[in-house]
This record gives C-alpha cells, structure tokens and sequence, in this order.
C-alpha cells in the first residue's frame, strides 16, 4: 500500500497520555540497515550496508571460502580506477549504490499495483489513479496537487515518466540532493502563514503545538523556542529563512561516508589510508558473513 508522501510529519508522544504532542518535520537519511550496529557482538550492520540486506543474508549460507571468492569479485567492481588499491571515495561510492538499489526494491512491492500498462515506468495518470482510490476524502484535491509537483521534480528528464530512482526520489526527497529544494517548498507552504518567505518564532512552534482551551503550555516549548534562537536562526535576525529551513529539516547526514570510513579503519592492516584485495580478504568477516564466520580473528581494532 502507498505511503503518504508527508510521511516526515510524524506524531511523537511526550507524556505517557500522549498529550500535548509536537510534529517532527526532520527528515532524516534511511538508515544503511535496521539492525544495530554493534561491532563487539558481530558486524551483521556492516554486512547489510555493504551488500544489502538480501545479499547479506545469502551470503550466510555460503562456505568461507566461496564468501570469499564472492567478495574478491565484489572488490573488482570497487575499485573503479583499476589501480589495484579500494579508497574511502570508492567505498562511499558501493555502500551509497547498494543502498540506493535497496530503496528501488523496497517499492517493488508497490510497483506493480500502479504500473498498469507494465511498461516498466510509472506515469503521473497512473500513480493519480492508484493514489485516488487509495486515499478519497475532503482534502484530497490538495494532496493530489502537492504530489504532482512533488511527482515532477524528481522527473528528470520531464516526461512524467517515472523510472525506479525517479520514484524512489520522489518517496524519499530526503535522500536525492536535487529533491531538497521541494522538500523545504513543502515546509513553508505549511508553516509559513503569512507567505512572507520567512518562518517567524510564532509560526515555527505554532507548527508544532496548538494549545487547547486550558491546557498548559508544556515545557519542551521552552527548549524548542531556546532552539529557535541558538541554533535554527543562524543569522539571528530573528526569522529562519529557506536556508536555515533546509538546515534544520535535512540535517547533514552521510551515512554511507561514515561507513566507508568505518570498513576502511577495520580492514586498513598497514595505515595507508586505503585498501587492497588482501587487506579486504584478510578482514572479510568484516565485510560479508559465511557459514563459518571467524568474528574472533576479525576483531583486531585497537578500541575493543
């Protein structure tokens, strides 16, 4: 079933009676996997960002010897300029192209419910249609017209086609550069009520609280409001501008950068600042899992 594309518009209790409650408009990067990544226990986060979470788990099935064999041939496609050497630049690259394809197969699901002519792409007729028997109500004229600008800002070329990474674009904004622009237009068309161009201090927390009659005002408006002026409002001149908006509601995350940077500090046996093939082979139960996982032999760093 679609997922509502205000989806980052989440509730979030803070009181056991769930009242008052605040919208979280943060978008934050989807995680490289579900699991905790706890290293000291076993590297499965690792094996899931580095080769997907379907890969990660066929790779368990496998001899040590054929996981190895798998992640040699993995290496090859790595090392892009062929030099013999994988670099932390080359590494962001594979774990950022594994998650992105990750994101393409979770709709998969959904895809075929919508592509009615099975052309492979899904066209703004067809997701209108899918999205109108799925969601009829009152306000969906409006939620119709906002997805269509949505629709055609992660359509590239223009043709109101959308192939995999366009859809997945448009599903998740946050994860696509180029869709950040919308994702702050969305913002301030529901958060800026005089349509100055600017959120004020009021318009800010009113987005997040509306007092009902009686009620008190809770105390993490206060921190919300401390907030406002210390860190959201970069220019103190007392308004967020679409700058500070993109700021605070698409934080800076790379996770895939972090990653590589993670794999490459494991498997880095003499400190160069890059990998070879032996080095990756030598620490691979860092890197893909087996049937006969040595995690002793692979928990050589110095912090554990």
């Amino acid at each position: 079933m679609i997922r509502p594309l205000l989806m980052c518009v989440a509730l979030c209790a803070v009181s056991a009676t769930s009242k008052p409650t605040k919208k979280d408009r943060v978008h934050h990067e989807e995680a490289l996997s579900k699991l905790d990544h706890n290293d000291l226990e076993n590297f499965d986060f690792d094996h899931e960002a580095f080769l997907g979470t379907e890969q990660a788990g066929a790779f368990t099935e496998l001899l040590p010897e054929e996981s190895k064999r798998r992640l040699g041939v993995i290496v090859d496609k790595i090392d892009s300029d062929k030099n013999g050497f994988v670099t932390e630049e080359e590494l962001e690259v594979w774990i950022t192209h594994v998650h992105k394809k990750q994101l393409y197969k979770d709709e998969d699901h959904e895809w075929g419910d919508i592509d009615k002519n099975k052309d492979g792409f899904i066209s703004w007729a067809e997701y209108k249609d899918f999205t109108n028997d799925a969601n009829a109500g009152d306000d969906n004229d409006t939620t119709i017209a906002r997805d269509e600008r949505r629709f055609k800002f992660a359509d590239k070329n223009g043709d109101m086609l959308a192939d995999k990474e366009e859809y997945a674009a448009f599903l998740h904004p946050e994860e696509f550069g180029h869709m950040k622009d919308i994702v702050v237009q969305e913002a301030m068309d529901d958060m800026d009520k005089d349509k100055d161009g600017f959120l004020s201090m009021e318009e800010y927390i009113a987005d997040m609280y509306t007092p009902e009659a009686g009620e008190e005002e809770p105390d993490w408006l206060d921190e919300e409001r401390k907030h406002f002026t210390e860190i959201r409002d970069q220019n103190k001149d007392g308004k967020l501008d679409r700058k500070e908006v993109l700021d605070w509601m698409v934080p800076d995350e790379d996770h895939s950068k972090i990653e590589a940077q993670h794999l490459l500090h494991e498997a880095d046996a003499n400190h160069d600042g890059k990998l070879t093939k032996e080095e990756i082979l030598a620490s691979y139960s860092v890197f893909v899992g087996s049937q006969v996982t040595n995690y002793g032999e692979a928990l050589h760093h110095d912090e554990f």
